[in-house]
């Protein structure tokens, strides 16, 4: 039976040729399937609108802005460590943020979540 035409290593910068077709050579080998990590579950309907009311009572200036001196309303319950990476759905992990500084923190942790490694 006729083999394939060997061919370069997929691997970027390899020039290794492969005989067998899996694609790459004995020093790049694919790495395993891994499941990605599930996120923490999301506190959702009364629970949270408690949570939110008594953050606000506790905390009613934007936590961002008022340690840069600026008086700021706050408007968002968000997470220090979001839950995509591991962070709690609890007081622990919650603080009371405006709009904009909301909007930039979370353009920050797309960037960082599309450059982390799969």
């Amino acid at each position: 039976m006729a083999r394939a035409a060997p061919r370069p290593c997929t691997k970027p910068g390899c020039t290794q040729l492969v005989h067998d077709g899996s694609g790459r050579c004995a020093k790049h080998p694919r790495e395993a399937w891994r499941q990605a990590r599930t996120p923490t579950k999301r506190i959702t309907g009364r629970r949270l609108q408690a949570m939110r009311a008594a953050l606000f009572m506790r905390q009613p200036l934007c936590e961002v802005c008022d340690g840069l001196g600026i008086v700021t309303l706050a408007t968002i319950r968000d997470h220090r460590i979001p839950l995509a990476e591991g962070g709690a759905d609890d007081e622990s992990n919650e603080q009371a943020i405006c709009a904009p500084c909301h909007e930039e923190k979370s353009l920050a942790e797309a960037l960082r979540g599309r450059r982390r490694p799969r």
